[in-house]
């Protein structure tokens, strides 16, 4: 079984592991840089005190040769010994004889000898405890006479270091205890939103997309938040999309097969009662009209399926002409005048002289001959008016009847393919398997224009196409 090392202990390991890295290598160099610090004070401070004496003995005085005892007793109260030595490197004096001879390396003597000051800010072997010295030459007439060592025991600085490394110490495992709390605070707010973006995924692959997680443009996460509410919500777009498609391609079989049934069970009954000789012979004249007529809306059925997918494929070509638009509007009247007055309706046309329309003739003619029906389908006794106007622009065209009219909610749908606002639309000579409109909408767009619908239950309805000139 694989162990799994979690997130938050990750990150909360990886931030402790650098605080700790730094916090020894700053504490390391600040020690380090204290002891230097204070070994270069102290060496400071023995080579003063070593110029203030060779200068009081370089002054005449009677009282110079009690310099070197006062100076002792003085720098013994600051716990510096004072050791004077001549040319040979015997000690001249030390406070009660406690140096009786100074060893000097080759490279001290050369210093020296060259009158240069040689400070020590360590030594061990040289006394019977670790100390700080300076060592100076005294030079009398541009001759080297001997020299003076200035030592202070070390013991005291040690502690002093001890002491500082130990408030140092303290200070870090503060500093690292509050830094490793804040980091882990951090880490659970990082890690908290990383787990509500993983519940979130969870929720989405298991086909809720009703999810939202608070996004930022603070950090990457906050990105990352986004990007996911944006996928999120492109995924909740393409499921109600393909939701919609397949309730549309039920919808579109049921059609189909509804509008195919009706025809094919005339003809078959037809059929089946001329061969069994159901059908009297002053009625078989009128059964095959009534087949004739069936087998003529299925394939009006099939054609205009088959015109529909070629228009929303593109499969069809557009040549635009620049026609007078009231020339077309004479056309529709003189070819549905007859339909309309069946039942008592008036088509009226009314476009300025002058108006011009520019689209493919037949499409053009086949988007008003559509909605030009679709009226008179839907109004009795009243008047379906063509109004027609141009600009530098486009064409206006219009075309309103008194008929029934529709609420809003059919307004949506007139579009959809096999759509039939009145269910009772059956037996009508064109338009009754509802891909008139359908068809209108697509050769309108590929005309590069636009058509909306305006109508009121009970007060007709407007069709406002515009085309582009």
């Amino acid at each position: 079984m694989k162990v799994k090392f979690r997130y938050l202990y990750q990150l909360l390991l990886s931030h402790t592991t650098v605080l700790i890295i730094a916090f020894l290598i700053l504490g390391t160099l600040f020690s380090h840089y204290v002891e230097n610090l204070v070994y270069e004070n102290k060496v400071e401070e023995l080579s003063s005190y070593g110029d203030k004496i060779l200068s009081d003995l370089e002054r005449p005085s009677p009282r110079r040769p009690l310099y070197l005892e006062e100076y002792s007793n003085l720098l013994q109260a600051r716990d510096i010994d004072l050791i004077t030595f001549n040319r040979k490197g015997e000690v001249s004096y030390s406070r009660g004889g406690v140096y009786p001879q100074i060893e000097l390396s080759k490279e001290e003597w050369n210093k020296i000898e060259r009158g240069e000051t040689v400070p020590l800010k360590k030594d061990f072997g040289r006394f019977n405890q670790a100390v700080s010295l300076v060592i100076m030459p005294r030079v009398i007439n541009d001759q080297l006479v001997g020299g003076l060592i200035l030592i202070s025991p070390i013991s005291g600085t040690r502690e002093m270091l001890t002491e500082i490394n130990q408030y140092l110490l303290y200070i870090v495992l503060l500093a690292l205890a509050i830094s490793v709390l804040i980091s882990l605070l951090l880490s659970k707010l990082h890690v908290k939103r990383i787990q509500r973006m993983r519940e979130a995924t969870s929720r989405v692959s298991s086909g809720n997309y009703d999810v939202h997680v608070p996004s930022s443009s603070f950090d990457e996460i906050g990105d990352l938040a986004a990007d996911f509410n944006e996928m999120v919500t492109k995924l909740k777009l393409s499921k109600e999309e393909i939701d919609a498609l397949e309730n549309r391609r039920r919808q579109f079989m049921a059609d189909v097969s509804h509008e195919l049934r009706t025809p094919l069970t005339t003809i078959r009954g037809v059929i089946e009662g001329i061969r069994n000789d159901m059908i009297p012979e002053e009625q078989k004249e009128k059964s095959f009209g009534l087949v004739s007529q069936e087998t003529m809306r299925l394939i009006r059925l099939v054609n205009e399926n088959l015109d529909y997918e070629k228009i929303r494929s593109n499969q069809i070509t557009i040549t635009k002409v620049t026609v007078q638009l009231l020339d077309v509007f004479e056309v529709i009247k003189d070819q549905l005048d007859f339909q309309a007055e069946e039942k008592g309706n008036e088509i009226r046309i009314h476009a300025d002289p002058n108006a011009k329309v520019h689209a493919d003739y037949d499409r053009l003619i086949q988007i008003l001959i559509n909605i030009t029906k679709n009226s008179i389908q839907f109004t009795n006794g009243g008047t379906i008016t063509l109004n027609g106007s141009s600009s530098d622009q486009e064409t206006m065209i219009e075309i309103h009847d008194t008929g029934i009219g529709m609420d809003p909610e059919e307004i949506k749908s007139i579009w959809r393919r096999f759509y039939k606002a009145d269910i009772s639309r059956t037996n009508n000579p064109y338009g009754e398997f509802g891909l008139g409109l359908s068809i209108v909408k697509q050769l309108v767009l590929m005309h590069e224009g636009t058509i909306d619908v305006f109508s009121e239950k009970g007060n007709g309805t407007r069709f406002l196409i515009r085309l582009p000139l």
